[in-house]
């Protein structure tokens, strides 16, 4: 029996800080609905349907224009979700899809020609944990030709533990929730300062969502924007920031989305750099053919 999902908050406050033109979610869920896409039998989770028409509500609530759908694990490798939505975009949406060693090079360029730039891998404890290298180091040189990046899902913990592989992977790599660091073991903390060096390497990029992850305070998770602020500081052109929405595997303090993009100011105080994280960043690595 798998376990259930939080919902999302579904009453989406209007955000006090308004986006930029253009502005890029990268990285969101579709999760089904369930009756069209059905979940996958061997999920670690079951989540309440959040479909691509609740998707565009709360866009337009938020102010945003563009995304990047990664394909949650609950779908396993039925990219559908995520395809279809991009198809409907016009050019709006790029994905991250979930792929394994069944997968041909033709396979992989059907997902490239619907809009995917990369796959995902989980390695956390709570979703199954590291997943089979062979198979991983099998897909990496599969999607390296395709000039696809890979999106790397950690627990603190694994910074430590995978550097030798971080070092050596041949082609761009993302970190999710900004290494899924506690906030309460300080800026000083190991896994932290690993992430620190690797942010510094012209081939890692780093995601920092995931405040109510890392959140020790809780809401409103301002304890995180130190550690968003410091990833920033360090590589500027190589950070994204993403809702997370629909947020699978809340335990605690369901975000409110509007809440979430009003942390961008706290985060990243200048303009200019606003403009980078959420507009020039994920248009340089996703190719957006919408203007």
């Amino acid at each position: 029996m798998t376990k259930s999902c939080m919902a999302p908050d579904p009453d989406t406050k209007t955000p006090r800080f308004k986006l930029p033109a253009n502005a890029t979610d990268a990285h969101c869920h579709i999760f089904g609905p369930g009756d069209k896409y059905p979940y996958s039998p061997t999920r670690s989770y079951t989540p309440p349907d959040a479909g691509l028409d609740d998707f565009k509500k709360l866009q337009s609530i938020l102010g945003l224009t563009r995304a990047v759908l990664v394909n949650a694990s609950c779908h396993g490798t039925n990219n559908d979700p995520i395809l279809d939505a991009i198809a409907q975009s016009g050019g709006a949406y790029r994905g991250v899809a979930n792929i394994d060693n069944t997968f041909t090079e033709a396979d992989i360029e059907k997902l490239n020609d619907g809009g995917c730039r990369g796959c995902r891998f989980n390695f956390v404890r709570h979703l199954g944990g590291i997943p089979d290298m062979d198979e991983f180091h099998s897909i990496i040189n599969k999607i390296k030709g395709f000039g696809w990046h890979v999106v790397l899902h950690f627990d603190a913990i694994d910074l430590v533990d995978f550097q030798d592989l971080l070092d050596n992977l041949p082609i761009p790599y993302i970190i999710d929730h900004m290494g899924r660091v506690p906030t309460k073991d300080g800026l000083d903390q190991e896994p932290f300062k690993i992430l620190m060096e690797f942010a510094k390497r012209d081939n890692c990029w780093i995601k920092v969502c995931g405040a109510e992850r890392i959140s020790s305070a809780g809401p409103p998770f301002t304890d995180a924007m130190p550690f968003a602020k410091a990833i920033i500081e360090v590589a500027p052109d190589r950070v994204l920031w993403g809702t997370d929405w629909p947020h699978p595997n809340i335990k605690l303090h369901m975000p409110n989305d509007g809440d979430l993009v009003d942390l961008i100011p706290l985060m990243a105080p200048d303009t200019q750099m606003q403009q980078k994280l959420l507009v020039d960043n994920p248009h340089r690595l996703y190719g957006f053919s919408n203007k």
